[in-house]
């Protein structure tokens, strides 16, 4: 995208296109051949897409039931394109460049065509009839004119997309150099609409014709600009070229060009014109500087102010951001690979959490009802006193409200005449429900308070861990069911259900009293009910009553209905644990899938796709010297690549899928990851298919070049300061990956490399791996691997083990194996031996401080290793310490 200036008017005797020409052929013919492989990774991907959603359904399906498959294949349901991603990548990827040249007026719009095709093909000045939109007392009717590729030069009228139309053209009665006037434009006197909106396609023999048609659109008083573009909306990727040959734009210009971005959010190409075609130079730019600078004022500034240039740089400037130009233009996607991570640690939670939540349930509520059946035990005896006291405090209101009590279904005589036996009897019983009614309230509310403080305790974490487990299963028949039981065991903690109804047992037990009362009552004649009476019996039935055996018949009925609550909730955790159970098997498998096929798989394709887009746009890199080999690539000098100076180039040829994959996840997680000044910058990678001749396929990685890496620095001698330097550096660079929830594994003196005032950045990521991912490989370099590597369970605690050893060898100021490794006469001696607790020596000239911490950090229990949060500040506060100037000449200085 430039705005650039074009001098053309024919191309010399050879027809040679100029540098314009030549480069947007070259940029179209790169575009065009790699463009089939980005057909084939988009394929691949959506098949990929495919693949694993059928598979994971079908399993599901075999295992689970298709209700229950449909739900849980619905967690796979962000791994996929968004749908509008997809038919942008679709219609993108399949689409053709075509080259749209505009302009403020014919003239521009012709002079920038024969610059592109080198020939003076379509008429100019005099030849033109100087007949242009904008000039006085003239009408310009042009018609579109298409270019396209052909072995023979042919010219055609043709009605957009349908049939050619049969008409004598000028050209086609004989030789012609230029295309005759009468052929481009239309005549007032054609009455037939479809001649008029035909458009004349062009054939020709032309290099840039074979990797993209050419459109020049029609004068505006010929069809509207939205009318000549509607065709090229779809299926095509325009490149808009935009002619101007004066020095300001009208407002009728400024409108269209506005109206071009609406509908083709792609940038616009300025190409300045002369105003003069008496020049036959085709070259760029070869204009005196002043004039160039005269424009600029003029021109770049109304481009600028309208906001159809951005972020210009001498005379080159698009017409459009770097990003994307418009939204929903272009969507910006990782092709899915971060999604696969992200479910991947999901699924690693759900793993790991799901387990540790049914047994915290299990627990909390063991706790609760052991809770609550102390507290039946323990209180028997306050109750008892509890139920003298409530009744002694009481016993007034009580006779009081007995003697008032008005009885349901009872003939209440005021003249205090006598009544039936079994109306004695309902009275009787009326009277002793109120007493019961009241007591009962009193002894819940009792209770109640003596185990309020287990609200907080229990009912909230416990009721919100619930929730969780009995959301997560997929076993409609076991939802809620746990949570109700847990509601009725905090129902007996709380209500007590003491309001006792007719058959409970205290009531039972308290009519039992009633009877003895009725039974010590002779009656001769029916008494006479009145407020005496009534006082009288409900005296007499407080005094019955044992407060003893009312506490325990309470305190039994608690711990009955605790025990019925606590056994009904284990069994539903019981069924709540099945349902579970089967449901993280399949997750174990998918998680497994994820982290050893999809997720390197897609990252595959990405690098793919990526190395597609990097050298499409910044070419292949070329290799310098040498600068060192690894185990898995060589590096070399490489001096620029995409505006990046000075690069380094890794090299590396995979030899299998592995080697790929493990490739491909290197580049994704180092690309992925916020730029930090403690990690070397990745600025991009390209496939190169035709490495040693094309035998092999090479994966060329491009990456910020530092000055030497730390192995090397070493051997040079570095400064106490400058080595604790290093050493905060590299913790720096660690937490941050491991904030991003990465591990390195691979922390060594070759994978730190220093830049020319020897601070220290973290490379190499190719064992870089997010803790969800860990497959339980083993991997890394021996004498900084952590004992539980070995073990293949282990969590981002080895990078502080691997730094324990690195800080000894800053410690030291030298390269020398420590003396406990050196004496292992090989790798799997050396691994025993670090299993069996072997660590470097203490050297004489080590400080106190220093020691104490690399031993902290190669503790062989990880759990007891310092967080890099600690390490951190314990390293500048010995920094602080030993290179103050009154440390100067430290002893660790001198060993140096």
């Amino acid at each position: 995208n430039s705005h650039c200036r074009l001098d053309a008017s024919r191309g010399g005797e050879g027809g040679c296109p100029n540098p314009l020409a030549r480069e947007l052929t070259r940029i179209i013919n790169s575009y065009n051949k790699h463009s089939i492989q980005l057909k084939m990774n988009l394929k691949e991907t959506n098949a990929f897409f495919r693949e694993i959603r059928q598979n994971y359904s079908n399993a599901c399906a075999s295992t689970i039931g298709a209700e229950s498959a449909s739900f849980e294949a619905g967690q796979l349901s962000c791994i996929s394109f968004p749908s509008h991603e997809e038919e942008f990548l679709r219609n993108t990827v399949g689409a053709a460049p075509y080259v749209i040249i505009l302009g403020q007026d014919c003239a521009a719009r012709y002079q920038l065509l024969n610059g592109l095709l080198g020939e003076r093909l379509l008429p100019l000045g005099p030849e033109a009839g100087e007949a242009c939109e904008g000039v006085q007392g003239t009408v310009c009717k042009r018609r579109k004119l298409c270019f396209s590729y052909g072995r023979q030069t042919r010219l055609s009228l043709a009605l957009p997309g349908q049939y050619e139309l049969v008409h004598q053209l000028t050209a086609n009665c004989g030789r012609w150099d230029t295309v005759p006037r009468e052929d481009l434009e239309i005549h007032e006197e054609c009455e037939d609409p479809a001649h008029r909106l035909a458009e004349l396609e062009i054939t020709l023999h032309h290099p840039l014709l074979q990797e993209a048609k050419v459109m020049v659109v029609p004068c505006s008083n010929v069809q509207p600009i939205e009318e000549a573009l509607e065709d090229y909306i779809h299926g095509v990727i325009p490149i808009i070229l935009y002619a101007i040959n004066q020095d300001i734009l009208s407002t009728e210009q400024v409108c269209e060009l506005r109206k071009v971005k609406e509908m083709l959010p792609y940038p616009v190409c300025f190409v300045r014109i002369p105003e003069t075609t008496t020049a036959v130079s085709t070259d760029l730019g070869h204009r005196p500087e002043k004039d160039r600078d005269k424009e600029k004022t003029i021109l770049h500034k109304q481009l600028l102010s309208l906001g159809l240039l951005h972020g210009t740089t001498g005379n080159c400037s698009c017409g459009a951001p770097s990003q994307t130009p418009a939204p929903g233009a272009k969507p910006q996607s990782m092709l899915g690979e971060d999604l696969f991570i992200n479910q991947a640690f999901d699924m690693q939670r759900d793993l790991q959490i799901t387990p540790r939540r049914l047994e915290y349930t299990r627990e909390k509520e063991g706790e609760l009802f052991n809770s609550l059946m102390a507290i039946a035990n323990r209180k028997q005896e306050e109750m008892k006193e509890m139920i003298v006291e409530t009744l002694s405090s009481m016993k007034e209101q009580l006779l009081d409200d007995a003697a008032n009590l008005e009885f349901k279904d009872i003939i209440d005589t005021t003249n205090g005449e006598a009544i039936t036996s079994k109306e004695i009897k309902s009275c009787i019983h009326q009277i002793q429900e109120l007493i019961v009614l009241r007591l009962n309230q009193a002894v819940a509310n009792k209770l109640t308070s003596s185990v309020d403080y287990l609200r907080e305790s229990f009912v909230g974490t416990l009721e919100r861990c619930l929730n969780s487990l009995e959301k997560s299963t997929f076993d409609s028949s076991v939802h809620n069911v746990t949570s109700n039981h847990l509601k009725q065991l905090l129902n007996a903690a709380y209500h007590v259900e003491v309001t006792f109804h007719s058959g409970s047992s205290v009531t039972r037990f308290v009519w039992e009293q009633i009877k003895q009362i009725i039974h010590r009552i002779t009656f001769v004649n029916p008494p006479a009910i009145t407020p005496e009476w009534k006082r009288k019996v409900a005296q007499d039935a407080i005094e019955s009553l044992s407060a003893a055996k009312l506490a325990r018949s309470i305190c039994s009925q608690f711990r009955t209905r605790l025990n019925s609550s606590h056994e009904a909730f284990a069994a539903s955790l019981r069924q709540l644990e099945e349902g579970h159970t089967g449901r993280l098997e399949r997750t174990e498998d998918l998680w497994l899938r994820v982290r050893k096929d999809h997720a390197p798989r897609l990252a595959r394709l990405s690098l793919e796709s990526r190395s597609l887009r990097d050298v499409l746009l910044h070419g292949k890199p070329k290799l310098g010297r040498e600068l060192g080999r690894g185990q898995y690539g060589v590096v070399y000098l490489c001096d620029s690549w995409g505006g990046h100076y000075p690069c380094a180039l890794k090299s590396v040829v995979p030899p299998d899928d592995k080697h790929w994959n493990d490739l491909a996840l290197e580049f994704h997680y180092t690309r992925t990851l916020p730029k930090h000044e403690r990690l070397v910058d990745l600025h991009g990678s390209v496939i190169d298919h035709t490495y040693a001749g094309g035998s092999s396929i090479a994966v060329l990685l491009i990456m910020e070049r530092l000055h030497r890496d730390l192995y090397t620095g070493l051997k040079g001698g570095l400064s106490l300061k400058e080595r604790l330097l290093i050493a905060l550096d590299v913790v720096e660079g660690i937490r941050f990956l491991h904030g991003q929830g990465l591990l390195h594994r691979d922390i060594k003196l070759k994978n730190v490399l220093l830049d020319k005032q020897n601070r220290a950045k973290i490379t190499d990521l190719g064992f870089c791996k997010p803790e969800a991912m860990m497959s339980g490989s083993i991997v890394g370099t021996p004498i900084h691997m952590a004992p539980e590597l070995f073990t293949g369970k282990y969590d981002n605690s080895v990078d502080v083990y691997a730094f324990g050893i690195l800080f000894w060898y800053l410690c030291t100021g030298s390269v020398k194996l420590p003396e406990a490794f050196e004496k292992c006469s090989s790798k799997d001696q050396l691994w025993t031996n670090v299993k069996k607790g072997s660590r470097p020596e203490r050297l004489p000239t080590f400080d106190e401080e220093c020691w104490q911490l690399m031993e902290a950090c190669w503790n062989g229990d990880p759990s007891q290793r310092p967080l890099l949060g600690i390490v951190e500040p314990s390293l500048q506060s010995i920094m602080v310490r030993m290179c103050g100037p009154e440390r100067k000449g430290s002893s660790l200085e001198d060993s140096n």
